[in-house]
């Protein structure tokens, strides 16, 4: 661990000397590429520098120790070690944690896709609960919100629905939101007062730049088409509404908003975004078994979590956690929830690492 750290300390301070070379400075790209490497291992650097100052301070009170014979040095220099000495296991872990392997997509932005699974409009209600849930906690953050596709269900909620949340870091708290959400409640529907349980999808796919998937003209179907809507002015009167599909994979992607250059655009990007995560997913199904990870962001079909509301409980089952909030978690306030599965990844991770497999 600590050969690489000094790796890591060498490159950091390597990157330093570049940052002040005009021909880098006055190239954006590499500008760019140069300062955002910087940034990733700087608190690594920041720590690792702490732990090497500490054990330092440490060797030196130690080494004091043995030479005085003064009972009131004596005592202030033991005061000192007490004080050095828990934290060098605790920067130790700390140094662990930060040289786990990051997810290379943790920095982008999302595309969140909900859809109504099993339970009819129930279900298509709670999928759109899902998304108010999801715009909540955006807004905490300070994200941005930009709805792609809808198809809105005729009791309320989503049938499925498609948007893209923009904001530094959303991918690393949105996706072990990966799987299938299931609801026990009495719908709106029931008239009988019986406990219905519904589900709904959700996938969270890596917004991707154009140089992280090569999609080919030829290769897709571009077709516009009349969007439409709840009635009256929503109905849409010209051809706007714009489908694509990639032939290759038979992936597709609409847009329907009322300028058809917008929507080629976004149905586009949303598109690119599919096609990347089925390559993400097939990569991902290569692992070796003790690679994956004990949360687990792959597998959509996989029931992550338990929204009870007769007993304000929601579970997540992947990691065993029950939280009595789901009032609060359903107004947004589901960092907790993010904050627990952080750390069981973590947890996972630091275990691979100790045993050799990361």
């Amino acid at each position: 661990m600590f050969d690489q750290l000094e790796i890591v300390e060498q490159r950091y301070e390597q990157l330093n000397e570049l940052l002040s070379d005009p021909d880098i400075v006055s190239d954006p790209d590499k500008l760019r590429q140069y300062s955002k490497e910087q940034s990733d291992l700087h608190k690594t650097v920041e720590v690792y520098r702490s732990y090497k100052s500490v054990k330092e301070q440490l060797e030196e009170a130690l080494d004091m120790m043995g030479e005085t014979s003064d009972p009131e040095e004596e005592a202030m220099i033991k005061e000192e070690i007490n004080e050095l000495k828990p934290q060098v296991p605790a920067l130790e872990e700390a140094l662990k944690v930060l040289l786990i392997p990051k997810d290379p997509n943790d920095d982008k932005n999302v595309v969140m896709e909900i859809r109504g699974a099993a339970g009819g409009d129930e279900a298509a209600i709670f999928a759109g609960d899902l998304f108010r849930m999801y715009s909540r906690f955006a807004e905490e953050q300070g994200w941005r919100i930009d709805v792609m596709e809808t198809n809105e269900s005729d009791h309320g909620g989503y049938k499925e629905i498609s948007f893209t949340i923009v904001g530094n870091g959303a991918y690393s708290k949105l996706k072990f939101e990966n799987g299938a959400h299931r609801v026990q409640r009495i719908p709106a529907t029931e008239s009988g007062g019986r406990i219905h349980t519904s589900t709904a999808t959700v996938a969270v796919l890596p917004e991707v730049e154009d140089v992280e998937v090569d999609i080919r003209t030829e290769d897709l179907r571009i077709e516009t088409y009349r969007s439409s809507g709840s009635g009256g002015q929503h109905v849409n009167t010209t051809d706007s509404a714009v489908r694509i599909t990639h032939i290759p994979t038979g992936l597709v992607a609409t847009s329907s908003e009322k300028s058809q250059i917008k929507n080629r655009e976004k149905a586009l990007k949303l598109l690119k975004t599919r096609v990347y995560d089925k390559m993400l997913q097939e990569e991902q199904a290569k692992y070796a078994e003790q690679r994956k990870s004990a949360v687990g962001t792959g597998d959509r079909s996989e029931r992550i979590r338990t929204y009870n509301y007769p007993q304000n409980r929601v579970t997540d089952h992947r990691i065993g956690l029950t939280i009595q909030k789901l009032d609060q978690i359903m107004e947004g306030k589901v960092s907790e929830v993010i904050e627990a599965l952080t750390i069981a990844e973590q947890t996972s991770k630091l275990e691979a690492l100790n045993d050799g497999l990361l």
